[in-house]
C-alpha cells in the first residue's frame, strides 16, 4: 500500500471509530426518545418515560412548577422514582402484552434487529480493515468500506423505525403521553450513520485502481502500484 494511500486510510479508520464509538452507544442505552404526559395542574405527581432499542423507564415527578419548555411532565433530569423494565421481544408475558399494545412492540423488534445487523456488518468492516494494513491485502478495502456503509444505512433504517414507533406511540389512545422528544441516544445514531456511511464510501473511493495519468492511456497501460 502507497505511504499516501496509507495515510488516508489510517485517518478513516479514526472516524470510524468514533461512528462505532457512537452506534455502541445508541445501541446500549435507552434515551432515544423521552416522552412525556400533559400536565394539568401542580403539586402533583406524573409520569414521564424514556426509552431505546431494549428497555422502557417510567419515572415518577413530583412537579411543583410548570416546565419553562411546555406543559410536559419534566424535565426528565428531575428527582424521582424510577422503574425500568426490558422489553421482551421474544417472549410472552404481561408486560409483553402491555407493550404490544401501549408501544406498537413491532416496530421496536424491528429496529433492535437492524440494529444488530449493523454491529454484524460493523464486524465485518473492521476485520477487513484491520486486515488491509497487512502487506499486499489492499484489495479488502473495498469489501471493508462496503460493510461500512451498509452499516450506515442499516443504522438510518432503524432510526426511521424508531421514529415511526414514537408516532405510534403518541398517537395512540392507549398510552398517556402527548409530547415527545429525541435524546442523546438518538444523536448518537444518526452521527454513526453520517460517519460510518460516509466513511465507507470514503474507502470505496480510495480501493479505486490507480487511474491512468495521461487521457489516452487505458487502465491497464496505468502504471501499477508498488507492492511493499
Amino acid at each position: 500500500m502507497l505511504e499516501d494511500k496509507k495515510t488516508k486510510v489510517k485517518i478513516t479508520f479514526l472516524v470510524i471509530l468514533v461512528g462505532i464509538s457512537s452506534m455502541l452507544a445508541a445501541v446500549v442505552t435507552d434515551h432515544w426518545a423521552v416522552l412525556s404526559p400533559r400536565v394539568e395542574r401542580l403539586n402533583t405527581t406524573c409520569e414521564a418515560a424514556h426509552f431505546g432499542l431494549w428497555r422502557l423507564c417510567k419515572k415518577s415527578i413530583f412537579i411543583v412548577e410548570e416546565d419553562p419548555q411546555g406543559k410536559g411532565c419534566g424535565p426528565i433530569s428531575l428527582p424521582g422514582v424510577k422503574n425500568c423494565s426490558y422489553f421482551k421481544h421474544f417472549t410472552s408475558g404481561e408486560e409483553a402484552e402491555v407493550f404490544e399494545v401501549k408501544t406498537q412492540k413491532e416496530y421496536n423488534i424491528s429496529a433492535a434487529a437492524i440494529a444488530i445487523f449493523s454491529l454484524a456488518f460493523m464486524t465485518l468492516g473492521s476485520l477487513c480493515l484491520l486486515g488491509a494494513f497487512g502487506k499486499g491485502r489492499d484489495y479488502l478495502l473495498r469489501p471493508a468500506g462496503m460493510f461500512f456503509a451498509f452499516a450506515g444505512l442499516c443504522i438510518v433504517i432503524s432510526v426511521e423505525v424508531m421514529r415511526q414507533s414514537v408516532k405510534r406511540m403518541i398517537d395512540s389512545d392507549e398510552t398517556i403521553w402527548i409530547e415527545y422528544y429525541y435524546s442523546w441516544s438518538f444523536a448518537c445514531a444518526c452521527a454513526a450513520f453520517t460517519l460510518l456511511f460516509l466513511s465507507g464510501i470514503t474507502l470505496l473511493i480510495i480501493s479505486m485502481p490507480h487511474m491512468p495519468r495521461n487521457p489516452w492511456e487505458t487502465c491497464m497501460d496505468a502504471e501499477p502500484e508498488p507492492i511493499d
